[in-house]
């Protein structure tokens, strides 16, 4: 609305300069901007990112498998492990040596982490692993992969809104850069007459 309103107050001000008018004009672009094309950019980020992990999703919930693993005997506990996508705040699990029949039918063993706080040899627990039954993350699920695209989508408009702003204020340092270069040159040119008898002043 300022810029707006700066648009308006100079339109027939005898003291505008030209310089006035640009700024006002280039302050409006940047507000039309941030408001017509920083929520389009945005939208269209948040759809392809959407569309991206959707895909993701789905693709994870077909090649992810829940199995169930027997704690074999634990291991030594570290605060490192945790896992990032399920685990709240200070949330420790513990480490296992434990074994597991893959989808495909192969026996498999190995270190893993366990939501059981304190395991026993022969206690049992799900896991996520491949087809070939190497573990991996828990897949994506909708929620999840829908709060991303949201958040991407915010990002890409908000980071619009900024580059716009940043370059705003570039064309306004250089603007005044400008008229203070050419105010020097005025005032080198009047400054050494000043006050000197026959001169004018």
């Amino acid at each position: 609305m300022r810029a707006i309103r700066g648009l308006w107050r100079w339109r027939h001000n005898p003291l505008r300069r030209a310089t006035d008018l640009a700024e006002a004009w280039v302050a409006l672009a940047t507000l039309l901007f941030m408001l017509c094309v920083a929520p389009v950019l945005g939208v269209l980020v948040g759809t392809a990112a959407d569309d991206a992990l959707r895909r993701s999703v789905h693709d994870q919930q077909q090649t992810r498998h829940r199995v169930t693993a027997t704690v074999v005997r634990e291991l030594d506990r570290s605060p490192l492990d945790v896992d990032p996508e399920t685990a709240a705040a200070g949330d420790l699990r513990s480490r296992v040596l434990a074994e597991w029949t893959a989808p495909d039918g192969s026996a498999r063993h190995g270190p893993v982490l366990a939501s059981i706080d304190s395991p026993h040899a022969g206690d049992r627990f799900g896991i996520w692993t491949d087809q070939h039954g190497r573990t991996v993350a828990r897949p994506l699920d909708a929620a999840t992969a829908a709060t991303h695209a949201v958040l991407a989508g915010t990002g890409a408009a908000l980071a619009a809104a900024a580059l716009a702003e940043g370059a705003r204020r570039l064309v306004l340092w250089r603007m005044v850069r400008r008229r203070y270069a050419r105010l020097d040159r005025a005032w080198d040119r009047a400054g050494p007459d000043w006050g000197r008898t026959g001169t004018g002043s």
